[in-house]
């Protein structure tokens, strides 16, 4: 039997003819950017995560600049931040002009709240968690330091579509929350899209106009920006993958809920005590990580690690930012994700569970 990690093609008919008769209808119209399917679009997001206003953005790396700039955090400005991350968060902070201050983690891979207040000074300006391969960080509590301290708080919730803490989805804390849709998200598109969430409706007119070169009707330019836009058969694409969403979520939880029960007792598996985990990836931590990997792909099942090297740790930044997180470089060092996606079958998982145990046995 083969497992594959991840696969993006389209399995579903009748998702697949959807999908076509969309795009379809968008290349007849011609209005191939901002068409009204973005507007739906944002109106979905925005009613799903019970928020005033979204707008949607090119790329989910786009919507934490654009988010960034949008409350004017830019030079001599800190953003508190966690090291585990895709390197495209960093890379929003530095393109502003701010400088991160890394925080560590807890073993839940989320940013430890006890540590965050060590962390700001008279220059912190923001913070900005992430939601770590679908599972909530203790926003409450991340809202009641920011809110203590005057602070921002920009959710990057690029990996945790769906997930929510009490109901109250990732995203919707924070003065802005953050996504990415792009083809490896649980809530996905066929290309790079993305979106941000805020109940400020002056914060709202400002990133519409920023996401178009910070024009209003591509008149004058209120703001320094950059192209933004998303496109409208990515928006189109949403729509009707939006349709399928709960399923998908559904079943990778289900499969998160397999995993756990034959693994608990040979693994680390993932903590879901305190949110509605969403399951982006599977992510499992073992000292013997690298030998459970090799052993893996030798029975034509894919794994992956995500994340092992430090978002100050990555050459463009290695030495540039003093940083202490200990545990951060241990799950670094000791995780592995394996196949959970809503293609997956029972069976198939099933395999892979007795392959990481026989491996230990």
């Amino acid at each position: 039997m083969k497992v594959k990690y991840r696969d993006l093609s389209v399995k579903d008919e009748k998702m697949k003819n959807e999908l076509l008769q969309a795009i379809d209808k968008i290349l007849s119209k011609g209005q191939i950017m901002l068409g009204p399917e973005v507007e739906i679009f944002e109106n979905q997001v925005a009613d799903f995560c019970k928020k005033k206003y979204a707008v949607g953005i090119g790329s989910g790396t786009m919507s934490l600049f654009m988010a960034l700039r949008a409350l004017d955090i830019g030079e001599g400005d800190e953003v508190i931040t966690t090291p585990l991350s895709w390197i495209a968060t960093l890379n929003a902070i530095i393109l502003t002009g701010a400088k991160p201050i890394f925080v560590d983690v807890n073993k839940d891979f989320n940013i430890n709240t006890c540590l965050i207040e060590d962390a700001i000074t008279s220059k912190t300006k923001c913070i900005l968690p992430v939601h770590f391969m679908g599972k909530i960080c203790n926003m409450p509590e991340i809202m009641k330091i920011a809110n203590k301290h005057n602070l921002f708080v920009i959710e990057d919730s690029a990996q945790a579509f769906g997930a929510s803490i009490d109901g109250k989805m990732a995203g919707a804390f924070g003065h802005l929350g953050c996504f990415s849709m792009n083809p490896m998200k649980i809530f996905s598109a066929y290309g790079e899209a993305g979106l941000i969430l805020t109940d400020d409706k002056k914060m709202y007119e400002k990133i519409l106009s920023m996401r178009y070169l910070g024009t209003v009707n591509r008149g004058d330019c209120l703001y320094t920006s950059l192209n933004g836009k998303i496109d409208t058969i990515q928006a189109a694409i949403l729509n009707i993958k939006f349709k399928y969403l709960e399923d998908r979520i559904k079943k990778s939880q289900e499969i998160a809920k397999f995993y756990n029960n034959a693994l608990k007792d040979i693994v680390t598996c993932p903590l879901t005590e305190t949110s509605e985990h969403v399951y982006l990836s599977y992510t499992i931590l073992t000292p013997k990580r690298n030998e459970l990997m090799e052993f893996l792909t030798s029975n034509d099942i894919e794994t992956k690690i995500q994340y092992p090297v430090l978002m100050p740790n990555h050459s463009a930044y290695k030495g540039k930012y003093k940083f202490n997180a200990p545990v951060a470089k241990q799950l670094a060092d000791q995780m592995l994700s394996l196949p959970n996606q809503d293609y997956i079958t029972m069976d198939e998982a099933s395999y892979v569970a007795d392959k990481v145990i026989q491996f230990f046995n």
